[in-house]
């Protein structure tokens, strides 16, 4: 069921109220993360109290130590995940514009979209050795296929109405694909790439832990062998702002990139 301009309107400005609620919610897992460890002294080793994880934040030798690791990450985050979205948003066009190019590789891609992309980390590691190229592009790999997907979708699922419009005014297939297609598709795509945003910093942390000199999986795996129970907590917690922060800032981007989209949604013109 659709929904009118004015429940949409409401839909917007209560998703942008500060959520009291989320942040009340936090604070009462914080508290029981806190007490349970304090009062069961027994599991403290393996579960320090939330006050010893954010006091070891916040000690300067520990903090530079994290933020150069936070640079190596976002580093590889960064390339892996933008070399994806380029790669996978002109491939899903095509296959997604052209029946036949898709035919030709449905199988490969049926086959090799649903393998766990970790099962990829020693091959690439036999092909790529263990250095910054292989963590960006088993990251390539992984964040590709939602992205790919959704664009193939978002071209296949055009209003044909809306191509037949376009052959009547005399457009061509490639001003078609460019002035149709893609802005029609713009929703899935930007679905793919929101999805892969997390996928993407998954795979760049564990490939850090398996063959990574530095990074934030590095750190953790280093901090657990060496039983700093804290630092390894506090890498996890710099790792979890890391994946909130790339979130909001997709959300903020995309906000004002698809505002045109959501205008034309309101008025009923998609």
């Amino acid at each position: 069921m659709s929904l009118s301009n004015h429940e949409r309107g409401s839909e917007v400005k209560s998703s942008g109220r500060f959520n009291f609620s989320g942040l009340a919610l936090f604070a009462a897992l914080l508290l029981l993360w806190e007490f349970s460890s304090r009062f069961t002294p027994a599991i403290q080793p393996y579960f320090p109290p939330a006050s010893r994880v954010i006091h070891s934040l916040f000690q300067p030798s520990l903090a530079r130590e994290l933020f150069g690791h936070l640079l190596d990450t976002l580093g590889r985050f960064l390339g892996g995940y933008f070399l994806a979205a380029a790669m996978a948003v002109s491939l899903g066009i095509i296959l997604g514009y052209f029946r036949f190019a898709y035919s030709l590789l449905e199988v490969v891609i049926e086959l090799l979209r649903p393998m766990p992309s970790v099962a990829i980390i020693p091959v690439a590691i036999l092909l790529l050795g263990i250095g910054n190229s292989m963590m960006v592009a088993v990251t390539v790999y992984a964040c590709a296929w939602p992205i790919l997907i959704n664009t193939i979708d978002g071209v296949r699922n055009i209003d044909r109405t809306l191509i037949d419009t376009g052959r009547t005014f005399g457009l061509g297939r490639w001003k078609i694909l460019r002035r149709i297609a893609l802005p029609a598709a713009a929703p899935y795509i930007v679905t793919g790439l929101r999805i892969s945003l997390s996928i993407a910093l998954i795979l760049v942390t564990t490939s850090e832990m398996v063959v990574g000199g530095s990074g934030l999986g590095f750190f953790i795996l280093d901090e657990e062998r060496s039983l700093h129970t804290s630092n390894m907590y506090a890498g996890i917690v710099v790792v979890a702002l890391l994946g909130y922060a790339l979130n909001r800032l997709f959300i903020a981007v995309e906000t004002k990139a698809m505002a045109w989209h959501r205008g034309l949604t309101a008025r009923g013109m998609l």
